[in-house]
């Protein structure tokens, strides 16, 4: 069904990220929103190319320093395999550099985990909406010419 049909109800959503008590708490705070459904978890970059194939989710939340496979490989491959996704890096890695390389390499959104509790929400709504959006802690000089991105 087309987004138009159905703005953002039930987003179904895959958490990715190696480390399991932020994992679990990204998946309690999307909980809490009902028109959103975490459907899977991964705790590595192969696992999630490999669950994301077959779930096919609307979103994953990605971290940036996963095992077996990194964050930007893992996008790659996503966008290849699963195009109609959408890609949110969420990570400690607040180098401007990483964030640029992770949105040319298909994600919508680059978020750091300091920032997540109060951005996460609203730079879901933007992702699903085809916007960019790079988190408030990234320098902004970096993006400032990057078209359709929020700062």
């Amino acid at each position: 069904m087309a987004s138009a049909d159905r703005p953002h109800s039930n987003v179904r959503i895959l958490v990715v990220d190696d480390f399991d008590p932020w994992r679990q708490h990204i998946c309690s705070m999307l909980q809490t929103q009902p028109e959103m459904q975490v459907v899977g978890e991964a705790s590595d970059g192969l696992e999630a190319v490999h669950i994301a194939e077959e779930l096919k989710p609307d979103l994953i939340l990605l971290d940036i320093g996963l095992p077996s496979l990194n964050g930007i490989e893992a996008a790659k491959r996503l966008c290849q395999r699963v195009p109609d996704m959408k890609i949110l890096f969420i990570t400690h890695n607040n180098d401007p550099e990483m964030a640029r390389a992770a949105l040319s390499n298909g994600a919508q959104g680059y978020v750091l985990k300091t920032d997540a509790g109060r951005e996460l929400l609203h730079v879901i709504t933007a992702c699903l909406g085809g916007e960019k959006f790079v988190s408030s802690g990234i320098e902004r000089d970096e993006f400032s010419n990057t078209e359709n991105t929020h700062l």
